[in-house]
């Protein structure tokens, strides 16, 4: 009897990737398996040479699909002392992100609209089971780090919140 392996093992064969790269001096790790390539690079590795014109650390790390703050807790400089520094609500666990409740329906929170604490920002699909993902913090919402459709760690920003 041959099992075909889920959403769920395969996520759990990315994390365990991203902690074995973590723990290694590489910089990055391409799988390739039935048609399949995967890729995981540290932040560094997407990180432009020195003197070169680039864009903020977090959109380079929303890009690839990482953590915004995942530069600046890799040794990279701290942000500005001018640059506001928002509330971050993060994923709870590791899945596909929607930011409405079906294709269509109008969005949980948008860009410069208010969240009140406990109001629902999102859904994470694991497993087949769809997640509410709920703000722990009521303000002003001041950036939306997910994109709709896109698979997300567990710990990475979904939303900045300005707390009211």
């Amino acid at each position: 009897m041959t099992t075909e392996p889920g959403v769920g093992d395969l996520l759990g064969v990315i994390d365990r990737l991203e902690e074995l790269l973590g723990a290694s001096e590489l910089s990055e790790i391409e799988i390739e398996a039935g048609g399949t390539t995967l890729i995981l690079r540290k932040p560094a590795a997407l990180a432009p040479p020195a003197g070169t014109t680039a864009a903020p650390s977090g959109a380079v790390n929303a890009a690839a699909g990482m953590d915004p703050g995942a530069a600046t807790t890799a040794g990279a400089e701290a942000p500005d002392a001018g640059t506001p520094h928002y509330h971050a609500v993060v994923a709870p666990l590791t899945g596909v992100y929607y930011n409405a409740p079906s294709p269509g329906a109008a969005v949980y929170v948008r860009e410069g609209g208010t969240v009140n604490a406990g109001q629902v920002i999102g859904l994470i699909e694991a497993m087949k089971l769809f997640n509410e993902i709920k703000s722990d913090v009521s303000g002003t919402v001041r950036r939306i780090a997910a994109e709709t459709g896109a698979l997300v760690k567990a710990k990475q920003t979904l939303i900045e919140v300005e707390p009211s």
